[in-house]
């Protein structure tokens, strides 16, 4: 049987899923699953605009790189904030998926996108994923594929809510056929919990560390609720004061303390997300509770926080890593079903 193209074109199509995150580029191959997983990363030589590095190769580059090069991010906050530099980061990706592979045809690629996003920065995605080999380009809301990644029925008439807690944004929001009945998208994310982190350190020991560093803290000893058994941890940075390296001891409250005003922002948007859910929708939440999904969702005890915060029961995916780039898996694998949830 061939495979319909959603512009009725009666030829065989490749079909590929993005999600293309602040922190992680992750992308499905229909019939094979999740085949890329790299940091959003991207090293430059600054003089002559030469790729120095890309993915996790220019990731080990952040903080250790020499003057004349820079190691970039060019998502910030969820949206492309560098075309230019995406573009590049995109197109080799996806050719590192398409090498080894006979697509007969430019793919069709579905791509998550933050549910606040612009138009100038939907534009962004779309010239992004043309310029590295697109031949048709649609976007999905986060939340609807983080949803559809961990099997909620999104086309019934009953409330699902998702809170996909990403690397530059907290995207949240109730669905209900095939639609966003209430969503907050708000700049906050993993990103802002390191900045956190980076700013405690400077103020109160003097120690100037990276953001590879800030975010090892945010995984090994870093938590959103009092956990049951306290840790510390040795932090390698510079001292301000007399520029030379020294090693400090850090405990896990202090990091806790230091987590609570972006925490606090992510339980507030939260709870104004429940605020203008429609009663109906809200009864099916209180029977099905809350899931979150994204890395940030892997914060200890923030699920707990959200239980007490809102009296309702927490679900976290057993990979919140996955779930969007799952969900446009999904998508593509029955485009007809879900078609109500594609933009371009």
């Amino acid at each position: 049987m061939p495979k319909w193209s959603l512009r009725g074109s009666f030829l065989p199509i490749n079909k590929i899923g993005v999600d293309l995150g602040t922190a992680n580029t992750l992308i499905y191959v229909e019939g094979e699953g999740i085949v890329l997983n790299e940091p959003s990363v991207v090293a430059i030589e600054k003089e002559t605009g030469r790729i120095q590095g890309i993915g996790l190769g220019a990731k080990r580059m952040l903080g250790r790189t020499p003057a004349g090069i820079e190691a970039v991010r060019p998502l910030k906050d969820g949206v492309i904030a560098d075309v230019d530099i995406t573009e590049i980061m995109l197109r080799y990706f996806l050719k590192e998926v398409t090498a080894n592979r006979f697509f007969k045809i430019r793919p069709l690629i579905v791509v998550g996108v933050p549910s606040g996003i612009t138009e100038l920065e939907r534009r962004a995605v779309r010239s992004s994923a043309h310029a590295a080999g697109a031949k048709e380009v649609y976007m999905v809301a986060e939340p609807m594929a983080a949803a559809i990644g961990v099997g909620l029925p999104v086309e019934t008439p009953t409330g699902n809510m998702v809170i996909d807690v990403g690397g530059g944004t907290t995207e949240i929001a109730v669905i209900a056929l095939s639609g966003s009945v209430a969503d907050t998208s708000i700049r906050v994310g993993g990103d802002e919990l390191d900045a956190a982190i980076v700013t405690f350190l400077r103020k109160n020991y003097n120690l100037l560390i990276g953001e590879p560093t800030a975010e090892a803290i945010k995984i090994q000893i870093g938590s959103a609720y009092p956990i049951d058994e306290e840790k510390e941890m040795m932090v390698k940075g510079r001292d301000l004061v007399s520029g030379i390296p020294k090693t400090v001891r850090v405990h896990s409250a202090e990091i806790r303390e230091c987590l609570q005003e972006p925490i606090q922002n992510i339980v507030a948007a939260v709870r104004r997300a429940l605020e203008i859910t429609p009663p109906e929708l809200a009864s099916d939440i209180v029977d099905r509770g809350i899931v979150m999904t994204g890395g940030g969702a892997m914060v200890r005890g923030l699920d707990t926080l959200l239980r007490e915060e809102t009296g309702l029961p927490i679900h976290v995916d057993e990979e919140p890593l996955t779930c969007v780039v799952r969900g446009c898996g999904k998508i593509l694998d029955e485009i007809e079903r879900y078609r109500g949830v594609l933009t371009t």
